[in-house]
């Protein structure tokens, strides 16, 4: 794990029109972290080795394109193909993969709420990655859940900005899921941000920070009372 709470990603973008994709741009400018490698793969040329100590360098691996009928492009399925091997991936030969993590950012063009059952789409996002998922299983990775972006050309300021966030925390946030590693990561990434921004925008960011560690800090005292209670109790 790199310094500063975050962790090192590798990012594989498997797109084939990538430089045309609003939506890849957008996410390569929110992923442009010291924490993170952006990999874009648009074509059927892999420099194997090179690939393959990337991977060997990062704690999380990051798969990221557009919903091609129900999978991933060709592009990336052949990177898979070709990176991947028996003898660098399997956990019985150099078991590269073994205890890292698999995560999934996939880009949709019809609605994400008509992926579930009796919707238009009629099966739920987690069953189409169920191949994905049994991937990391035989490589002995820890599946995370899957980073969906919905629709991005018709996202509103507002939501953009969210996923822009929501985005780097998938790519460097330990323990996904988990409230405390949340706060810890936003107040990590306003510490490094209030080191480089003027003056004059310095006091509003440090009140931010401030009242952001007040309520981990009532937060993390609520936690201990309740643990204190249910010790008594037992």
């Amino acid at each position: 794990m790199s310094g500063g709470g975050f962790i090192k990603t590798l990012v594989i973008v498997g797109h084939p029109q990538i430089e045309d994709s609003s939506t890849q741009q957008f996410l390569k400018k929110a992923a442009d972290l010291s924490e993170v490698t952006w990999h874009p793969v648009n074509t059927f040329n892999v420099e194997v080795a090179k690939d393959q100590a990337l991977i060997q360098q990062t704690d999380r691996l990051v798969l990221q394109f557009p919903l091609y009928w129900y999978s991933a492009p060709a592009v990336l399925k052949n990177w898979i193909d070709q990176v991947l091997t028996r003898h660098f991936a399997y956990p019985d030969a150099m078991g590269s993969l073994v205890g890292k993590e698999l995560g999934i950012a996939v880009s949709l063009g019809s609605p994400a709420r008509n992926f579930v059952a009796g919707a238009g789409e009629n099966f739920s996002l987690s069953q189409i990655m169920i191949p994905f998922q049994a991937l990391a299983h035989k490589l002995q990775m820890t599946y995370l859940p899957t980073f969906v972006i919905d629709q991005f050309g018709y996202q509103s300021d507002e939501m953009k900005a969210k996923l822009l966030i929501n985005y780097q925390r998938y790519l460097t946030q330990p323990r996904l899921g988990h409230f405390d590693d949340q706060t810890d990561w936003l107040v990590n990434k306003l510490s490094e941000l209030i080191a480089t921004v003027p003056e004059d925008k310095k006091q509003q960011l440090t009140l931010i920070l401030d009242q952001i560690k007040n309520d981990q800090s009532t937060l993390e005292d609520l936690q201990m009372n309740l643990k204190m209670i249910q010790d008594t109790e037992e």
